[in-house]
């Protein structure tokens, strides 16, 4: 259905500012999605409407949803228009350290993981020299892929010691890593990550369900106990079109004399 008037209508009209009309159009609209006022699924009024509710012009009006469009936020229907999508772009902090089962659910969704792969295996040298093994030691690795409503959103390949992690029999591998860690005391605290753009492998595309040219973010992380032990090391991919990392930059000051 569409979105209900007065949500558009308590809105004040865009006014000039430093940026463009249509960034700030962009805004607002995002914003009535955020806030819940535009709910996944509901119909967008027309451009016409929304030039004549916002008071720009209808080209304003066309950049502003292009955006939208570009960032996931909407949806073109062919012969039916535009529509919030299901799925919204999740904004996070890149500081924010977090489960991903956690920060899916944040969001409302009804997440399931399911388990692709665990086992236990001897670790490549990359794994070993990250988690930093002794010679012979084995890892365990947890291949699962999160899905919202049957939407593969992120992949995850989580790496750790066998012998910090204990038993690995009887346990349910589709709920949250963090929570079984932090019942056995091995909880992480710090991580360090790179990020990159990515494309899944093929086989890993065709076990996911998806579609092998969607682009994703890939997060490399190692994740270190209080101690400064390691005890994950993980190759997150999120669908790149459904994800964005904020982070805060700051100037470097010369020190004064």
């Amino acid at each position: 259905m569409v979105g209900e008037p007065d949500a558009l209508d308590s809105i004040e009209p865009v006014v000039i500012d430093s940026r463009s009309l249509a960034d700030q159009l962009t805004s607002r609209i995002r914003t009535l999605i955020t806030s819940g006022a535009l709910g996944g699924g509901d119909q967008l009024p027309t451009e016409a409407d929304l030039a004549e509710r916002f008071r720009v012009a209808r080209t304003t009006v066309r950049e502003a949803l292009k955006q939208l469009e570009n960032d996931g936020s909407v949806v073109v229907r062919r012969g039916r228009g535009r529509f919030v999508s299901s799925v919204p772009v999740l904004h996070r902090p890149i500081t924010r350290l977090e489960s991903v089962t956690k920060l899916l659910a944040g969001y409302g969704y009804d997440v399931q993981n399911r388990v692709l792969s665990a086992a236990l295996r001897p670790p490549s040298a990359e794994e070993s020299e990250q988690l930093r093994l002794r010679e012979g030691a084995n890892v365990f690795a947890l291949e699962r892929v999160r899905l919202h409503a049957g939407e593969p959103l992120i992949y995850s390949l989580d790496v750790l010691p066998a012998d910090k992690l204990g038993n690995t029999e009887n346990v349910d591998w589709t709920g949250s890593l963090a929570a079984v860690l932090d019942e056995r005391h091995l909880l992480a605290m710090t991580a360090a990550t790179t990020i990159s753009a990515t494309l899944l492998a093929p086989e890993v595309a065709a076990a996911c369900g998806t579609d092998p040219a969607l682009p994703w973010l890939l997060m490399i992380q190692l994740n270190l106990m209080e101690d400064g032990s390691p005890i994950i090391y993980s190759h997150d991919y999120h669908r790149g079109d459904r994800f964005s990392f904020d982070v805060r930059r700051h100037a470097e000051v010369a020190a004064r004399s």
